[in-house]
């Protein structure tokens, strides 16, 4: 969660971050110069890290509070309370309707990171002057650095340098709807016996997925290779990239896949189709079309970029215009 200070348009605003102080988040702030107060911030609502957020409203007074999912929202409107009339701002990454409608409403400002979920938002009774399009932003430069050590998930999957390899990254969760994708493996196996699958990601559904696979006899083919912490090079040494959600905020992974210029394959799910290229676009849900997108792409693949407003810089500067807006 950040605090901010007054004089929000100028370069040297003062900025706080109250988050886990043991994060990735954490070091890569403090590497960046800014003030870190750590707490034991966890997925779920922790008693510890209210009581350190509002000790920090106390002291640091801020004019803005931003939280970046619901439980750091429903803290961030607690903690409020502490010192002074803050403005709250929020930034909703999924496009699941909302469960506490009443707490989304109460932000000054809602950022949302893609269209769709501003339609959910929308619809959900958020006011529309109150939500702003940004959508999550990435450094290029460092995704390219951190794909360019090899990972040789071939090598490590005995399998020839040059078999074709379709990627997947994503947590092993019912919205990712891996099941589809392994019917997409299915419906392609006769017409591609050559094509893999690698599957990175952790999650409740590992057992479940990997006994389909089995009964689906493609243990060979398809690989659920667990959490993979140099993702990045996976998706360099990947043919194509694909996303089978059938809920999706905006898509994160593909924009480091754009980045690597690598042909995407998505479904038209959430936020998805406003970064994925068109021409790899199918339905929710239907495994013979994603397979069918996945070998065209392998077979006539399309150079990708970046979208230029999903850099980092352009969602920095789209942030920083939310925070211009609001009232003094």
């Amino acid at each position: 969660m950040l605090l901010l200070g007054q004089e929000l348009t100028r370069a040297g605003v003062d900025v706080r971050l109250v988050t886990n102080g043991a994060g990735e988040l954490a070091q890569r702030a403090r590497a960046a110069g800014v003030s870190v107060r750590g707490t034991p911030w966890t997925a779920a609502l922790d008693p510890r890290a209210l009581w350190a957020l509002c000790r920090e409203v106390r002291r640091f007074r801020p004019v803005v509070i931003h939280a970046h999912d619901s439980h750091a929202l429903l803290l961030a409107t607690w903690a409020r309370r502490c010192g002074g009339p803050a403005q709250l701002v929020a930034t909703r990454r999924v496009d699941f309707h909302l469960r506490r409608r009443g707490l989304w409403q109460r932000a000054g400002r809602v950022i949302a990171v893609s269209e769709a979920v501003a339609r959910v938002l929308g619809s959900d009774g958020v006011p529309a002057d109150r939500i702003t399009v940004v959508r999550d932003g990435i450094d290029p430069e460092a995704v390219r650095r951190s794909a360019a050590v090899p990972l040789d998930i071939r090598g490590r999957l005995g399998l020839p340098p040059a078999t074709p390899l379709a990627v997947n990254v994503a947590a092993l969760v019912a919205h990712k709807d891996h099941r589809t994708l392994i019917g997409a493996a299915t419906a392609t196996a006769a017409r591609r016996p050559d094509l893999h699958w690698a599957i990175a990601g952790a999650g409740p559904l590992r057992p479940a997925l990997a006994a389909e696979i089995a009964r689906a006899g493609l243990e060979h083919r398809v690989h659920l290779l667990g959490y993979v912490p140099e993702a990045d090079a996976l998706i360099r040494e990947a043919d194509v990239f694909v996303m089978s959600s059938r809920e999706e905020g905006l898509g994160s992974v593909v924009l480091h896949a754009l980045a690597l210029g690598k042909p995407v394959v998505a479904t038209r799910a959430g936020g998805l189709p406003e970064i994925a290229p068109p021409s790899g676009l199918v339905p929710v849900g239907d495994p013979s079309a994603l397979g069918n997108a996945v070998v065209h792409a392998l077979e006539h693949p399309e150079a990708t970029t970046l979208p230029p407003d999903c850099t980092a810089p352009a969602m920095a500067e789209g942030v920083l215009a939310v925070y211009r807006t609001l009232p003094a």
